[in-house]
């Protein structure tokens, strides 16, 4: 009766039904590995409560489409094209996000062919190396505190180009004016440049400086955004 149950309406002789039990052995080891891989990415990471809950169910949604393919090739192009209809629509995703999101689908797709051992080998050491990397910040820029955006508003009678030259060579080692915008019926300029300074210390006094030079009008000194090329 259970056999019967969990049979396929279209199933024949010809066609390999997998066991129950099996069935259930993946699909918990899967879920396990999710919630391995959903801790390691949680430590010292900013995430939202959705992205790891989808974290830890996918390998077991990718363990389940594996064993139901199965083999079969008509199957499996039909799943591909499928997976591939698929978008987030929600805020585009972080270089670290879809590197997870994948790890969760290798590990899916290696609990679904059955190898459940190499699936628990492949969790712990991408986890391990995951975690590691974190926890070294490997890859982090050197003295980013250094990178900053700079906005100086000044008067329409001001000519822009050059003004404050003699500043940034005393306090930045580089400077790039970005974007040149009017502001208050066209009555002034604000001006927005990259800058690296030499010192971090002696950003307030650059920036007395310059409330010298621009008539006390409004300064902004932010950290420079790198978020929009992250991959």
């Amino acid at each position: 009766m259970l056999d019967s149950l969990f049979k396929g309406l279209f199933d024949t002789d010809l066609t390999t039904v997998i066991d129950v039990g099996d069935f259930l052995i993946c699909l918990g080891v899967s879920l396990v590995l999710g919630m391995i891989m959903a801790l390691a990415y949680m430590y010292r990471t900013r995430y939202t409560k959705s992205f790891v809950i989808t974290l830890a169910i996918l390998p077991a949604v990718v363990c389940v489409v594996i064993m139901m393919v199965n083999g079969n090739v008509g199957t499996g192009v039909a799943v591909a094209g499928a997976f591939s209809l698929v978008r987030f629509r929600s805020v585009p995703g972080t270089a670290k996000e879809i590197g997870t999101l994948f790890l969760a689908m290798g590990a899916g797709l290696i609990a679904g062919m059955g190898y459940l051992g190499y699936a628990f080998l492949f969790t712990w050491i991408l986890c391990a190396a995951f975690m590691l990397y974190n926890r070294l910040d490997f890859g982090a820029k050197k003295n980013a505190s250094v990178y900053k955006t700079l906005q100086i508003t000044i008067p329409e009678n001001l000519d822009y180009l050059g003004v404050f030259d003699d500043i940034f060579d005393e306090y930045t080692s580089s400077c790039e004016l970005v974007r040149v915008k009017t502001t208050n019926m066209g009555s002034m300029f604000k001006l927005t440049y990259h800058i690296t300074l030499r010192e971090t210390g002696r950003e307030k006094e650059m920036i007395d400086k310059i409330r010298c030079r621009n008539g006390n009008l409004e300064i902004n000194v932010s950290k420079q955004d790198t978020t929009v090329a992250e991959l």
